[in-house]
């Protein structure tokens, strides 16, 4: 499925131009967006080895890594929009960890046709709607993830419809693939929605999160909060239940974010992090919880991101100099430039 949008989506980037020279009463519009990001992390204490954090794409010790080099295009022509959106590095890697060779670069490739006002249909590869975080780690304000991010879906694709509710709520339904599979030959289809709501000063968002099929069954509510013009806060929960076969298993995590924007220049995020494993412990972590306080020091385009981070387990799962430890933690130096 994905190649057929590629393919439209160049026949869409190509065509647009010379549509619109013909028919001056419809306007075209392209923008590109851009950004490169790298970090440095260093273990405290006696760490080492490489299994020494458990969740995505900062898995690496004192060493310089590049996070990603990343691309977006959006052309729209009338009610059309194609997106291609494309990256390199060790976070697209880990990303698309089911694709092979220029798969794994594309991040999101998607067509939209907007119906109406209040209807929108999009067909392709697009990020998962659940959860706070994000791929990007310009869209973030932690450099490093969250449990419920590393062990939640990445991505979707198929097709999904946004359907304006009136004022602040919409709908969102989608029929997709298995979670996190660019193409997937198979007949099951997973079943994909979104309800969201906000207050009318937009101060309290709400999103209620679900995804089904034959595997996997997932509930996950985001809630956000604007507290006063520096302090805002976030809530991230999910339980994710897994049957195969006669078997069972779940999981669940919850994240609370606290963000405090001392200037526009300078700002703190802490987040506590909470993430266990029920029955059968499909992830074999059983209960475990990060503290992260990421600062976030702006400088024109370029974003620092200094950060620390300390995990802790009811067993010893991160691996040392030694042997293997409960607890381990780790400071982050991270670069991202957007231009």
């Amino acid at each position: 499925m994905l190649k057929k949008i590629l393919i439209a989506s160049a026949i869409c980037f190509t065509l647009v131009p010379a549509i619109a020279q013909k028919d001056s009463t419809k306007k075209s519009s392209t923008t590109i967006t851009a950004y490169v990001d790298g970090y440095y992390r260093a273990l405290t204490k006696d760490g080492g080895g490489s299994n020494n954090n458990l969740t995505s794409f900062t898995n690496s010790y004192n060493a310089f890594k590049l996070g990603m080099a990343s691309v977006k295009i959006d052309q729209t022509f009338g009610k059309f929009t194609a997106s291609l959106d494309a990256g390199a590095g060790k976070r697209a890697d880990e990303f698309s960890y089911n694709d092979h060779d220029v798969l794994t670069n594309i991040k999101q490739a998607t067509l939209s046709y907007a119906v109406t006002d209040k209807l929108k249909i999009t067909a392709g590869k697009f990020a998962t709607h659940v959860g706070y975080e994000l791929l990007d780690a310009t869209s973030n304000r932690n450099y490093s993830m969250s449990y419920g991010f590393s062990y939640g879906p990445f991505f979707h694709t198929g097709f999904k419809a946004d359907v304006s509710l009136g004022g602040k709520s919409a709908l969102m339904v989608g029929l997709v693939d298995p979670t996190d599979y660019s193409s997937f030959n198979g007949k099951p289809k997973y079943i994909i929605a979104q309800f969201s709501t906000a207050t009318s000063n937009d101060k309290l968002k709400s999103y209620f999160n679900f995804v089904h099929g034959d595997i996997t069954t997932q509930y996950n509510v985001v809630l956000l909060a604007t507290l006063s013009s520096k302090v805002s806060a976030a809530f991230d929960g999910s339980i994710n239940q897994q049957k195969i076969g006669a078997t069972t298993s779940s999981w669940s995590s919850e994240a609370l974010y606290v963000n405090y924007d001392i200037s526009e220049k300078f700002g703190l995020t802490l987040r506590e992090d909470f993430f266990s494993d029920r029955k059968i412990n499909p992830l074999g972590l059983g209960n475990v919880n990060a503290t992260t306080l990421s600062g976030k020091i702006k400088v024109k385009k370029l974003t620092l991101i200094p950060e620390f981070r300390m995990d802790s387990g009811n067993s010893p799962l991160f691996s040392t100099k030694t042997g293997t430890a409960s607890s381990a933690s780790n400071f982050v130096l991270a670069a991202v430039y957007a231009f």
